[in-house]
């Protein structure tokens, strides 16, 4: 027996044993479902549409339908049964009786055999019933997968977040708002790729696979490549081989794909997840300010058809709406009440956010301190569409200097419901400024220096704006989903012991 193999004893009422049974006396009668197959000439909702309302209640089609899907309720009655079944496009009702199926199928096979949770075919035309569901009279019908699990009950369904994430494929199956948020989550970035493409991008495919962790402070995952003999980083941006695209002519350019950051796990944070790159050659963090509200709208138009967002707290998002620009110094002065807060020492503004309940390092360099400021008190606030302006310079290596204040960067961070969905710069791309600030991002870690990347921007790389999406956060935002948890099919998990 396989290690696989469910423990039959310990399967609450035996429900395996059972339908293991009605498998065993199926293939024992010579038919095995699991080698069937079934040619679906509708979905439930195609064959729905095609019902033509004028024909009178309770009399058939002209055509027949043939449809499949998962058994979800079964009502067994005497000499005929209603069934419901789940395909991808919704459900769809099956009228089944005695007379119409071959001679002993509905006795010794239909009846004695089906259980809810089986996938089954179906073949017949349709009716409509004295409530007015649009239903199959079926004439032919075959089991083409034995479900020897139960489902979870409907009404009890299935409330446990952890198993809802550790078995998704039953969340689909039991929570029509999973599928949904999951159609709609393809939908929008298939309309991202679409509108992308519309603008002349083109989209690329970058190494996951790094021999320098770079495009991001975060820590890596490290792998090691058995081939070349050494190690390398699981990407965690996707910036500096796009940047290398524009050096090579590629005037705009775009990837969607996986990023992978060994960081924490909470309700916006997952360590493998969804990211778009985006870079635009003459252009900037200006031009990047307009492609991102456009691009968000059209797809609350095209996708949503509403460009105002319910979120999970009760509230609304008014993505319609002015998209308010501010000053990331302005927020910070506004969170903390100090007008004089860029005027104090760093120990003076060590001792203000204790006041303000924020624990910190007694090391923490200046511009930390006033990040964390930002980021606990600010960003969490920040629920309408806001582009806040103007970031520190030691905050990012790769953005453009402010020509009026060198002190802070050409750049914006779009943050809605709460949290940064898109980071956009000015893109630096003077070869000697940057290694100046790699340098001083790096310290005495010179072996991270990427200095492939800062040879590609010695040939010549032209001015750009370029943009980083948080896929998984904007599907939050649009789907009013509570957690990232919530947006990704399979989220990163503890295994089971």
């Amino acid at each position: 027996m396989s290690e696989n193999t469910p423990n039959i004893q310990d399967i609450s009422h035996d429900l395996f044993a059972v339908r293991k049974a009605k498998l065993d006396s199926m293939r024992a009668k010579g038919f095995d479902p699991f080698r069937a197959n079934w040619r679906q000439t509708h979905t439930s909702k195609t064959a729905i549409e095609s019902y033509d309302d004028s024909i009178p209640e309770g009399e058939n089609s002209a055509e027949e339908v043939s449809v499949a899907g998962r058994v979800l309720v079964y009502r067994l009655m005497g000499k005929a049964s209603f069934l419901k079944i789940l395909d991808r496009d919704g459900i769809i009702q099956l009228y089944v009786s005695r007379d119409a199926l071959p001679e002993g199928v509905y006795n010794d096979d239909f009846k004695k055999n089906l259980d809810i949770g089986d996938i089954i075919g179906a073949r017949g035309k349709l009716f409509k019933t004295k409530t007015g569901e649009i239903t199959v009279r079926v004439v032919e019908y075959k089991m083409l997968a034995k479900a020897l699990r139960p489902l979870p009950e409907k009404w009890h369904g299935l409330s446990d977040s952890e198993q809802i994430y550790r078995q998704r494929y039953l969340d689909l199956i039991i929570n029509p708002e999973s599928r949904e948020r999951f159609k709609l989550r393809s939908a929008i970035i298939r309309e991202i790729r679409e509108f992308l493409w519309e603008r002349q991008f083109t989209e690329v495919e970058t190494p996951v696979l790094h021999n320098i962790a770079g495009g991001a402070a975060a820590r890596p995952f490290i792998t090691h490549m058995n081939a070349l003999d050494c190690d390398f980083y699981l990407r965690i941006a996707l910036e500096l081989y796009l940047k290398r695209m524009l050096v090579g002519g590629f005037d705009r350019v775009f990837e969607l794909s996986r990023v992978f950051r060994n960081e924490g796990l909470d309700r916006r944070h997952n360590p493998e997840f969804t990211m778009l790159e985006l870079y635009q050659a003459y252009s900037d963090h200006e031009g990047m300010m307009e492609l991102i509200r456009t691009m968000i709208l059209r797809i609350c138009d095209k996708v949503l058809c509403k460009r105002k967002i319910a979120r999970a707290d009760g509230g609304e998002i008014d993505l319609d709406g002015e998209w308010r620009k501010v000053d990331y110094n302005q927020l910070v002065i506004e969170a903390t009440q100090d007008p004089q807060w860029f005027s104090k020492s760093r120990e003076e503004k060590l001792k203000a956010c204790e006041k303000l309940g924020l624990e910190l390092e007694p090391d923490a360099q200046d511009f930390e301190i006033t990040n964390e400021v930002y980021s606990k008190l600010v960003e969490c606030n920040l629920v309408q569409p806001t582009f806040v302006l103007h970031i520190p310079r030691e905050l990012c290596p790769l953005a453009k200097l402010n020509r009026q204040d060198p002190k802070v960067l050409d750049v914006f961070e779009l943050c809605i419901n709460g949290q940064e969905i898109a980071p956009a710069y000015s893109e630096q791309n003077d070869p000697l400024i940057q290694r100046e600030m790699f340098e001083a991002q790096v310290g005495e870690d010179i072996q991270n220096l990427d200095e492939d990347f800062l040879t590609a921007l010695e040939y010549g790389m032209p001015p750009a704006g370029g943009m980083g999406v948080g896929i998984d956060r904007l599907i939050i935002l649009l789907t009013g989903a509570a957690n990232i948890r919530d947006t990704i099919l399979f989220p990163s998990l503890r295994p089971q012991s």
